[in-house]
């Protein structure tokens, strides 16, 4: 799912306190039959918080990666192995 983001606007926090605007987006097609982007959820956290949340996701992604490369590396040995 793609994602739009952007610096939201803090309304009633210091302005030390960075904000950001999180649009979550979905590819749909029109009635024409056009692919169309749609927001399906908005949201607004502290950017320290979103990057703490992006450097989690990507220590996790990292780690299937690694389980993934492992599992290849079985298959290949299985297949040479004939």
């Amino acid at each position: 799912m793609a994602k739009k983001i952007a610096e939201a606007q803090a309304l009633d926090l210091p302005a030390a306190v960075k904000q950001v605007e999180i649009k979550h987006l979905r590819s749909m097609k029109d009635e024409a039959g056009k692919d169309v982007s749609v927001v399906d959820w908005v949201e607004v956290k502290d950017v320290d918080v979103a990057i703490s949340d992006a450097e989690a996701q990507k220590a996790s992604l990292e780690a299937q990666l690694a389980e993934v490369e492992a599992e290849l590396v079985e298959y290949n040995t299985i297949k040479d192995a004939e």
